[in-house]
Order: C-alpha cells, then sequence, then structure tokens
C-alpha cells in the first residue's frame, strides 16, 4: 500500500521521506511513500550531497545493507540519453543485501564487497574487492567469486572468470570499473547511483 501524499518535496523533507520508507520497510508502519514520491526524495538527497559537498569515510558504509528499494534507467531513442525508471520496492520473499569490510587500519580505503540474494533455502553470493574514494564518495567494485548456499551449507564456490584477480583490481583506473557513487550515509540508511544511472536505497541490517 502506498501513502497518498504530494509529489512536490521541499528539499528539507528528504530525509524524513527516507525515514518513513525505511520504518515502512521495516514493517513498522502500515504504509510506504509511493514511488513517485520516493525518487524525488532520492533525487533530492542527491542535489543536496553536491550542493553542500558531503564527504563520508568509508569506515561509515561498513556492515550489512539491506536493499529496500531501486530504479532501473531506459534510453531515450529521440534524444539518445538515459532517465530514471519509475523504481520498484523489492518483494518481501527476497531478501538482497550488499555488505562492506575493510582490509585492515592501514588500508582505510579498501576491502571487500559481499553482495548476496536469498531467495528460502537458497542463498547466493558475489565478492570481491573494493577501493573508496572519500572526496568523491565513490565506491568501486568488482566481483571475483561466487559461493551458492542450500539450507546454510555451501554446495558450489568457483571463481568468476570475468572478474579481475584482488592486486589487478587496484592497479586499475576506477573508470573502468562499475561502482556506487553514494550521496546520503547516516546510520540507518544509505543511498547510490550506480555507473549504470540507476538508484538504489539500502537500510541497516537489524
Amino acid at each position: 500500500m502506498t501513502a497518498s501524499l504530494t509529489p512536490i518535496i521541499d528539499a528539507f523533507d528528504f530525509v524524513a521521506v527516507l525515514s518513513e520508507a525505511a520504518a515502512a520497510y521495516r514493517r513498522q508502519r502500515d504504509t510506504y511513500p509511493s514511488t513517485e514520491i520516493l525518487v524525488n526524495a532520492l533525487l533530492q538527497a542527491e542535489k543536496s550531497a553536491k550542493q553542500q559537498h558531503s564527504s563520508y569515510p568509508f569506515e561509515s558504509l561498513l556492515g550489512k545493507w539491506q536493499l529496500c528499494f531501486a530504479t532501473g534507467t531506459k534510453k531515450v531513442r529521440e534524444h539518445g540519453g538515459i532517465v530514471l525508471g519509475k523504481g520498484f520496492y523489492v518483494p518481501k520473499f527476497i531478501k538482497m543485501h550488499v555488505s562492506f569490510n575493510a582490509a585492515s587500519e592501514e588500508d582505510s580505503d579498501r576491502g571487500e564487497i559481499c553482495n548476496q540474494v536469498e531467495l528460502g533455502p537458497i542463498s547466493l553470493k558475489l565478492t570481491g574487492p573494493v577501493q573508496y574514494i572519500g572526496k568523491k564518495n565513490l565506491l568501486a567494485f568488482d566481483f571475483n567469486q561466487m559461493i551458492i548456499s542450500l539450507f546454510g551449507s555451501v554446495i558450489y564456490k568457483r571463481p568468476i572468470r570475468s572478474g579481475i584477480q584482488t592486486e589487478d583490481f587496484y592497479n586499475q583506473s576506477i573508470a573502468q570499473q562499475p561502482f556506487f557513487a553514494f550521496f546520503l550515509i547516516n546510520k540507518d540508511f544509505i543511498a547510490a547511483r550506480g555507473r549504470g544511472g540507476g538508484l538504489a536505497f539500502w537500510i541497516r541490517e537489524t
């Protein structure tokens, strides 16, 4: 169910909208902001981050986050550009998580990413290295290993052929890698734009 809210959001209200969406997704409330409202709030958050030159340390991303909402993109033939799709809330029966771990205190801008999808007893994990540019809030990543589990037991664990080995990954330019450009990070949720142009909104795993 979606709340009947006006789609026009004041620049200072986007945190409230995102907090409402996070609370609703955790089943603390009965209604969700509409997809239009949420996309608008994310765009306001991104605009605010650019205006204020917001900067976040890598340590603020560490932990496990559940994907709550995402938008796709679509090409516009007339103009040759890309626009955001309407977006969707991730169905509750599919659990999609991303987690970030630091490599060490010495390498404070490097670490590991784990992207996990759970559907019933089946779990699919993709892991690999990350590097973070704090001034741009840019996190580049690559997946080089796949792990499949059934009822908690690993049944498949292999390197991903298309993945880059860790040392080679760190020697590559970020322009050649997939990345997330984070524009909002706090203790409850994070939001970013992917290299393809889509937006994603995660809530901290409780």
